[in-house]
């Protein structure tokens, strides 16, 4: 499973192929041994959850780099390499 981005103790995954579970394009965060998946398109948490000033961090960091995300969702659902993508500074 890639890591897209981390930063502020946030690492982003991108599952290849991760289609079954979630259908529509998402990402996976892990802060500090706790998970939650993101929709790509709404922000919205799908599973899992994290704490409010992390998930503040995500979604700012999503709405920052959303295209770049959905173009990672369609190289990972092709079993492909995704890019990696700027850290939120």
């Amino acid at each position: 499973m890639p890591i897209l981005s981390m930063f502020f103790g946030i690492i982003i995954r991108m599952y290849f192929g991760d289609t079954q579970q979630h259908h529509q394009p998402h990402i996976h965060a892990e802060y500090q041994g706790e998970q939650a998946v993101f929709e790509i398109e709404t922000g919205a948490i799908l599973v899992g959850s994290l704490p409010p000033a992390k998930v503040r961090l995500v979604l700012a960091w999503m709405e920052i780099h959303r295209e770049e995300l959905l173009a990672d969702w369609q190289l990972a659902v092709n079993h492909e390499s995704p890019f990696k993508i700027d850290p939120l500074r």
